[in-house]
């Protein structure tokens, strides 16, 4: 798997010169507007892999978006939220594409800046929705704030920053808002409180790069120790807060993480097996065959 893209990077995707002021604030932040770069014939091709910074894109025109192991046509309009955490990438189906994004490092919108903890946010944490589909007015909305961002990027204003970090917090709730209350809401209670930080000591596994990376928490019991409490009751917390055990929820990571890996590196099957803490490919094998109804190199196929 391809290592994070930095914004350094990124700039030379597009060939374009880091703008000296930003490098001389705390944190990156910058607004693109995407028709331009594909007239220019620098964003018809995104490679799948992790960025080592956030972005925001309003997407106009028929796409197809690969995020994580999954697959999401986009026949109109989208808002999609990216994290360092997720490899991602959107494919254009037709040359009528539109739309505007902004990119920001994590150092940009700190808590201590913006009063957000970036990875707590619903439409950041893994296993979320960051793909939402959107309406005409809704797609107005969203484009005036872009609008006074790409005002505000241009201005002489001394704190032209402060007021970019509240547009892109005004993003970020707009796209929490178009979330099911269920999953924008926080709910104070020690089960949810349990719940939320087994999945993150899970996802802080993921993704998998070297080959030779291998998992450190592997069981229900690995994660009850790491949490400091009976496995039991890890069990009973998440059966009730998802309906599913301590297990399932670890084995249909793995699966999700075998499934990438698969599709996108090179890496041999016995490799895939030992990252994901197999000591037998022959028990990678069957589990994925159980879960997917396929072998490990029938699904590459």
């Amino acid at each position: 798997m391809q290592k994070a893209t930095s914004v350094p990077e990124f700039y030379k995707e597009i060939e374009q010169l880091i703008p000296d002021p930003f490098q001389k604030e705390i944190g990156h932040f910058n607004v693109f507007k995407t028709e331009e770069l594909y007239r220019a014939g620098k964003a018809q091709v995104m490679p799948y892999n992790r960025r080592a910074y956030y972005k925001i894109s309003l997407i106009i025109g028929k796409n197809r978006a690969e995020y994580a192991d999954k697959v999401i046509d986009i026949e109109h309009n989208a808002l999609l939220f990216a994290t360092p955490q997720i490899p991602y990438n959107y494919i254009p189906q037709n040359e009528n594409q539109s739309g505007m994004f902004c990119i920001f490092s994590e150092d940009f919108l700190t808590q201590d800046n913006s009063g957000v903890k970036l990875r707590e946010l619903p439409v950041f944490k893994p296993g979320g929705d960051p793909i939402f589909f959107l309406s005409e007015n809704q797609i107005a909305e969203i484009s005036q704030i872009f609008t006074k961002m790409f005002r505000e990027v241009g201005s002489d204003y001394i704190y032209k920053y402060d007021l970019l970090r509240n547009y892109v917090i005004e993003l970020i709730h707009f796209g929490q808002k178009l979330q099911p209350v269920s999953a924008a809401g926080v709910e104070p209670n020690a089960y949810r409180r349990v719940s939320s930080l087994f999945i993150e000591l899970l996802e802080r596994q993921f993704p998998i790069e070297p080959p030779h990376q291998k998992l450190a928490f592997r069981s229900a019991r690995d994660f009850a120790d790491q949490l400091s409490i009976h496995v039991n009751y890890l069990n009973k917390v998440l059966k009730e807060i998802t309906g599913k055990t301590t297990t399932e929820l670890i084995t249909e990571r793995i699966v999700k993480e075998s499934k990438i890996l698969l599709k996108h590196t090179d890496w041999n099957v016995s490799e895939i097996a030992y990252s994901l803490g197999f000591e037998e490919t022959s028990h990678f094998n069957n589990l994925f065959k159980k879960h997917t109804s396929l072998n490990p190199r029938a699904f590459r196929l």
